[in-house]
Parts: C-alpha cells; sequence; structure tokens
C-alpha cells in the first residue's frame, strides 16, 4: 500500500478566502489532499486561489462530498480537531501527539485524515464519533477564537516536525484498520437491528444513543476481519431473536386452536 501523508478535511468551510490560506498552509508542509463537504458558497471559488498566493496545487485537486461519512470512507484513521466533545468518551490528544501517530500510521501504509469544522459553528458531535482520537490545542481560555488555516497550519507544522525527527515505528505489527467505509457498514447494520429489537428507547434518545455506539466502536479501531467478525456476530443473534420469534408464534398457534 502507498504511503500517503494526511488529507485535510474541511466540513462546511464558509469563506474562499479561507479555504485558500488553508491550502497555502498544506503546501508549506507537504500536504496536497484536500477534501470539502459542503462548502457554503459552492465550488470552486475564484476568492480560494487569489488567497493561496501560488499555492494551486492543493485547490486544482480538492474534492468535494456531501457527507463526512463520504469524505472519510476510504480512510484509516481520521482525527478530528475540536474542543473536548463532552458528550463522547473519546481519546483527547496534543497536536504533537497525534501527529507522532500519524507518522507511523502513514509509514505502515494507511490512509489517514484530520477533519476541521467550520468557521461558525465547528464540527457536529455525530461527526466526531466516527472518528478514532480528537486533537485538541492548548488554546488560552481568555480568547478561544482560532482562525481555521492557523488551526490547520499548526497541524501541518506538527506533523511535519514528526515526519522529521524520525518517530520509531510502533513494537508490533498490527492489522490494517478497516476503512471508514467498512465501519460505516458495521455501525448502519448494528444499529439496524437494535433498532428492530426496541434497543433504542426512548426514540427521542435514539441520535445521542447512536453517536455513543459510534464513537465506542471507533475507538476500537477494527480490522477489516474484526468488521466481518462482528457483523456476523450482529447477523447471528438477530436470526436468534427470530427463531425465538417464531418458536413463541408456533407455541401460541399450538395453544390456541381455531
Amino acid at each position: 500500500m502507498t504511503s500517503q501523508p494526511p488529507c485535510i478535511i474541511l466540513d462546511k468551510p464558509q469563506m474562499g478566502e479561507n479555504i485558500g490560506s488553508v491550502a497555502r498552509a498544506m503546501a508549506n508542509f507537504g500536504l496536497s489532499d484536500l477534501r470539502l463537504v459542503n462548502p457554503r458558497d459552492g465550488w470552486p471559488q475564484e476568492r480560494a486561489w487569489a488567497t493561496a498566493s501560488g499555492a494551486e496545487w492543493p485547490l486544482n485537486a480538492a474534492r468535494v462530498y456531501d457527507s463526512v461519512e463520504t469524505a472519510i470512507a476510504d480512510l484509516h484513521l481520521v482525527y478530528a480537531t475540536t474542543a473536548r466533545p463532552r458528550e463522547l468518551q473519546t481519546p483527547i490528544l496534543t497536536p504533537r501527539e497525534a501527529c507522532a501517530e500519524l507518522v507511523r500510521e502513514v509509514g505502515a501504509g494507511r490512509q489517514t485524515g484530520l477533519l476541521f469544522g467550520g468557521e461558525r459553528a465547528g464540527l457536529e458531535t455525530a461527526d466526531i464519533a466516527l472518528c478514532q482520537s480528537v486533537v485538541t490545542l492548548p488554546i488560552d481560555p481568555r480568547f478561544r477564537s482560532l482562525n481555521l488555516a492557523q488551526a490547520v497550519i499548526i497541524l501541518a507544522y506538527e506533523w511535519r516536525m514528526s515526519l522529521t525527527a524520525g518517530v520509531p515505528p510502533a513494537f508490533r505489527d498490527a492489522p490494517d484498520p478497516a476503512e471508514a467505509k467498512a465501519m460505516l457498514g458495521l455501525y448502519e447494520h448494528f444499529e439496524n437491528e437494535l433498532d428492530a429489537a426496541g434497543f433504542f428507547h426512548p426514540p427521542e434518545k435514539k441520535p445521542s444513543m447512536v453517536q455513543n455506539l459510534r464513537s465506542a466502536l471507533a475507538r476500537a479501531r477494527f480490522s477489516d476481519q474484526e468488521v466481518r467478525t462482528f457483523r456476523g456476530v450482529v447477523t447471528a443473534l438477530s436470526k436468534g431473536r427470530g427463531r425465538m420469534l417464531e418458536k413463541l408464534v408456533k407455541k401460541t398457534v399450538q395453544g390456541n386452536p381455531e
């Protein structure tokens, strides 16, 4: 598998100037894979190229997606850059810790990404739940506002520093984590069966319950084989529930002949 530097994913970016500044930051530190999820003003935007000051290659190759799920589908590892989400028990990393891990993952041939929220609202909890860890910057509480490109350049700098520092590989070889597409299939399969079993009760709590389940499964970093095994377990349990229901119906019919 070919090693590729982390991609930069911008969720709902608002201003072309900020996208251009992000491309410039990426080019400074050797990143080129830019993915845009539902940019507010559409794509392409002239202002992005004007602001990039010649760093055009991330913009020229930028891909646009209609959801975070589709933007990360081919990735094995995604980190969300945001303040700590209180709703989720997601590991919290500093930029330096995160980028040291990314260097190891990329060195093993895995596809990785850094997810950034829009300028106004940041990332939604449902999107953070799809990520394996959260990267949080040690911002001074007196002024927490950080420009999108500033956040990207800090992570890009730490990536470059970790890359050139020769971070040692992990002690043990581990199987490649499953792509996000496989994990999304697992989530949907699991959630559909839980729905059929009446697990999501009361109904108004379903979104938060789904987010917590996805976050827990994302932290496990399943391999492809583990995804298949887990889905097999879910299928077996659902068939078992079906057999129990069938026996109950037969018993009821036999006990109440017409």
